[in-house]
């Protein structure tokens, strides 16, 4: 570990406990932290392929699909790995740059998913109620668009965070209770003022993602308006299952990552190794749970996945190795 007895803006390097408290068990964590990943890694990846292979998923919809797949793997690959480096190989060590770029990506991630999210409402908002206006309004060159301003978006709600912890002197404290690194909590080590990295770190990341969730149920309110209108059961039923998997994801990423928020920011008599469970769960479990969902919901994925392996295999078995 390293300690100075001096002020210095750029540490060395970062230590990074883990889950503190809890390290006779980080290697029993790691198991199933692991196992998640790698079904993140993987269930993203097939979805991102199926929809580049598959023509009739050319479509608005499935983009933003593979937009948030993108999202979900750098998340995840962003804090796993280093989590499972310390639980296994004790590497606690973290360079001062490599943490300030882990909190950029963990924070751009967290707020393009929610854009990305609004995105799709969108989408499915002009389909259900404008069909007939559809191919009209969400065309490629609104959709690039709309994935250019998520980009920007989040890159510039972010990007002055790194300015924030740049600026700030660091004493005797070098050691951050966490098993990555994320803003406040490496803001709390400076020996400064930090008020406007916790105004700014707390207030405008979530008040857009708070928009973000208004501007979604309005959304949905005014899709269910308009399918209860439907005159025919079974269309009312189709496009309520259209949108079926995209309400299982939305409360999969909104209602952990607030309740994280929340329980951080006033749970004070939450014990910390909770929290930092919590936060960990956080960055694999919507990731790995999010292709399965689309996977399980949505049919022409579930043929998209099915022609990929039928191909496969025939090559498998045609082949002279098969």
């Amino acid at each position: 570990m390293t300690h100075t007895n001096f002020t210095i803006f750029h540490p060395a390097v970062f230590v990074l406990l883990g889950i503190p408290g809890w390290e006779a068990y980080h290697i029993w964590l790691s198991v199933p932290l692991c196992l998640m990943y790698i079904t993140a890694v993987l269930g993203n990846t097939i979805l991102i392929v199926v929809i580049i292979t598959e023509r009739n998923l050319h479509e608005p919809m499935y983009f933003f699909l593979s937009m948030l797949a993108i999202t979900d793997i750098l998340l995840s690959t962003t804090t796993v790995p280093k989590a499972l480096a310390i639980f296994w190989l004790h590497a606690h060590d973290i360079a001062f740059d490599a943490c300030v770029t882990q909190v950029f990506f963990v924070h751009v991630m967290f707020v393009g998913e929610s854009a990305i999210l609004l995105a799709m409402a969108f989408d499915r908002f002009v389909a259900i109620c404008a069909p007939l206006h559809y191919t009209t309004v969400l065309t490629w060159r609104v959709v690039g668009r709309i994935a250019l301003a998520i980009v920007t978006r989040s890159f510039c709600i972010i990007f002055p965070v790194i300015f924030l912890l740049k600026r700030l002197p660091f004493c005797q404290n070098n050691i951050v209770p966490h098993s990555y690194c994320e803003h406040i909590g490496v803001a709390r080590l400076a020996c400064a003022d930090i008020t406007i990295n916790i105004w700014y770190g707390f207030s405008v990341p979530i008040v857009m993602v708070i928009l973000d969730v208004i501007l979604i149920a309005v959304s949905y309110s005014l899709i269910l308006r308009a399918v209860f209108r439907l005159p025919s059961q079974d269309a009312r039923h189709k496009a309520l299952s259209t949108c079926g998997s995209h309400l299982c994801v939305i409360l999969m990423f909104y209602v952990p990552s607030f309740f994280t928020l929340l329980t951080h920011r006033f749970g004070r008599n939450i014990p910390r190794h909770v929290h930092i469970l919590l936060a960990n769960l956080y960055v694999v479990v919507p990731p790995m749970l999010n292709p399965i969902v689309y996977g399980v919901k949505t049919k022409q994925i579930r043929e998209g996945v099915a022609h990929r392996f039928f191909d496969i295999k025939t090559w498998c078995c045609a082949s002279p190795l098969g």
